[in-house]
């Protein structure tokens, strides 16, 4: 995908996770998602922070995470999902078509984002949206390319990943195949689409591969 096809699909994804947000009740909000310690109201808010995110906001979250990524990120989500909900999903209306993004950071990162991120979210509630498989595989090789935060090639060393919608594989070994949207929950440490894959490799990719991560 070029950049303009990578910005339409995360507006596109940005906007089916607003429509979702304004079906959910209050209890919704509140229930836990995917990440650890991460309720949908966090989550919401975490996402549609990439276009509002700067480097003093950056400077922030990293000091009061201590120096931890992974912690500067959940206390800047906790922070943002305090706000009433409302204001969480008038920030996507607001903000739809917006290009901004964190400093440090891709075009492929709003994407793998919004993708992986709705997930998170629809699936504890028993809601379903399916990913674009050509965005999918967009964030897939974005995952793979990169250690941080990830460690998606460590996690997944021994094994071949294979696509079975879409033209895509990474990695070497017994191969664990399914839909690219499966493939890229994997990827990003979350094991709930575990059922959804195959193949011989498939007991060496269990719970153990790795937990889902907030960012």
């Amino acid at each position: 995908m070029d950049r303009n096809a990578i910005w339409d699909a995360v507006h596109r994804e940005r906007s089916a996770l607003a429509d979702l947000l304004e079906t959910l009740s209050p209890e919704d909000w509140d229930h836990s998602t995917l990440c650890p310690g991460w309720a949908v109201r966090d989550v919401a808010a975490h996402v549609i922070s990439s276009p509002q995110f700067g480097l003093t906001d950056l400077a922030r979250a990293l000091w009061q995470g201590r120096g931890d990524y992974n912690r500067a990120v959940y206390l800047d989500a906790r922070a943002r999902g305090r706000r009433p909900v409302a204001s969480i999903v008038a920030d996507y209306r607001r903000l739809d078509g917006s290009r901004r993004h964190p400093p440090g950071t891709g075009v492929r990162d709003p994407l793998l984002d919004v993708l992986v991120h709705t997930q998170d979210i629809a699936l504890p509630l028993g809601r379903h949206h399916a990913m674009p498989p050509e965005a999918a595989r967009t964030a897939a090789e974005r995952v793979w390319s990169v250690p941080f935060p990830f460690w998606a090639r460590r996690r997944l060393r021994g094994v071949t990943l294979t696509a079975t919608d879409i033209d895509w594989h990474a990695g070497g070994g017994p191969e664990v195949r399914g839909t690219v949207e499966a493939l890229l929950l994997l990827l990003t440490g979350r094991t709930a689409a575990l059922d959804r894959l195959e193949g011989p490799g498939l007991e060496l990719v269990g719970p153990g591969a790795g937990a889902a991560r907030g960012s």
